[in-house]
């Protein structure tokens, strides 16, 4: 029998945020329309999705068909690889530190979207219009989409998974603040002759961080490097074998011999953070909802924990699951996980960058105390993966 409700949702956007979004509401119940073109699965990059982002795709049915093509990280290393006069201590945090097999899955973002459109063109919950949205009407009712193709979609709720430059956005007068950053990321993969021992090390350097993070089969990794964009520039042109031979003097041979693979992408920097977070019949998720640098495996993350908490707040609200009260609950809700996570992310990105000695000595005291005290370092990895689960891991020691 069919318990679908009433009450429609329109996403608009079809990055892994959007398809996400999508396929969560469909499995609430929800009658949805998908509004965007089909991806072309040329991104190299890579995601790690931590433990409580995969249970979210596993209650989709997503994980089994991710699984073989993903790689554990069962530890994470920071390592100052900069020439500074005042340098940190390396910290290493283990999942078994905190009761824990690993902290997540990486896997190439190719594989993630091919397993997301997938499994919501088989949805028969949800009706895929590959279109682009032309212009939006948004009323006290509904929230309509005029799309491209001369067709329109409407719904009791729009959930804004259309990027960082989102138009519903806009639509919704939603004001955002953003600031771009003098840094660019380049993005490849990588060979090397050591085993990665499912282990992803986040090397500071002057210009930003640079983060391998392990593939499957225990010798490729994923490299995100962030440098001014000029530099980014420059290593992208560079023949496989020069490029090999920087990406292994930064990395500080710690894997041995490096060959990069084919294919290099490099992508601009910037914060970007919204006044709210809902408005007029329009939700934010994903980069709709926050754009930050890429530290600390934060964002598709934080975009999966906006869908999972919308998706809860809507069933709360079946009725009009994009009336003013849910709006009102849902920015509420997703604020202080949002604005916790962007301001430290960006804090670090900026202490990075600073060449004020308080700065420096600031960064390497708090190393210094993550690396020698075992408690603290487990609060800091159970809130990493869970907003509220260390402070609940204190509160629990104390009653015992």
């Amino acid at each position: 029998m069919d318990d679908r409700t009433g009450a429609s949702i329109l996403v608009a956007g079809t990055g892994p945020a959007g398809l996400v979004s999508a396929l969560g509401f469909a499995a609430a119940g929800f009658q949805v329309t998908l509004v965007g073109l089909e991806p072309d699965g040329g991104d190299r990059r890579t995601t790690a999705l931590m433990n409580p982002a995969l249970s979210v795709l596993e209650k989709l049915g997503l994980l089994d068909a991710l699984a073989s093509q993903t790689a554990p990280i069962k530890a994470m290393r920071i390592v100052d690889g900069s020439k500074r006069l005042i340098r940190s201590p390396a910290v290493t945090f283990r999942a078994a530190e905190i009761d824990e097999e690993q902290f997540g899955l990486n896997m190439p973002n190719s594989v993630l979207i091919r397993v997301l459109v997938q499994t919501v063109a088989a949805c028969p919950g949800i009706e895929w219009r590959k279109s682009l949205v032309a212009r939006w009407t948004l009323d006290a009712d509904r929230a309509v989409a005029h799309l491209e193709d001369g067709s329109k979609a409407e719904a009791s709720l729009a959930v804004a998974a259309d990027g960082r430059g989102s138009p519903a956005r806009e639509a919704a007068g939603i004001r955002i603040f953003s600031r771009a950053y003098p840094q660019a990321a380049l993005v490849l993969n990588f060979g090397h002759r050591l085993d990665h021992a499912f282990t992803s090390t986040e090397f500071h350097t002057e210009t930003g961080p640079c983060t391998q993070v392990p593939l499957p089969g225990g010798y490729r990794s994923s490299l995100v490097w962030v440098v001014h964009p000029e530099t980014a520039e420059e290593l992208a042109v560079l023949d496989d074998e020069n490029l090999s031979r920087r990406v292994e003097t930064r990395m500080q041979s710690m894997l041995g011999r490096v060959d990069v693979e084919s294919g290099r992408q490099v992508y601009p920097l910037s914060a970007a953070t919204p006044w709210r977070f809902a408005n007029n019949r329009v939700a934010l998720v994903g980069e709709a909802a926050h754009v930050f640098p890429p530290i600390g495996a934060q964002g598709l993350n934080l975009g999966i924990r906006d869908a999972d908490d919308l998706i809860g707040i809507a069933c709360i609200n079946r009725s009009d699951p994009g009336g003013a009260k849910a709006l009102a609950a849902y920015d509420m809700k997703r604020r202080p996980d949002i604005l916790a996570r962007s301001s430290a992310v960006n804090l670090l990105n900026m202490a990075l960058l600073s060449n004020l000695l308080p700065a420096q000595l600031a960064r390497s005291a708090g190393l210094n105390l993550l690396g020698g005290f075992a408690p603290l370092r487990a609060f800091f990895m159970r809130e990493g993966l869970r907003p509220g689960s260390g402070f609940s891991a204190i509160a629990g020691g104390l009653r015992r």
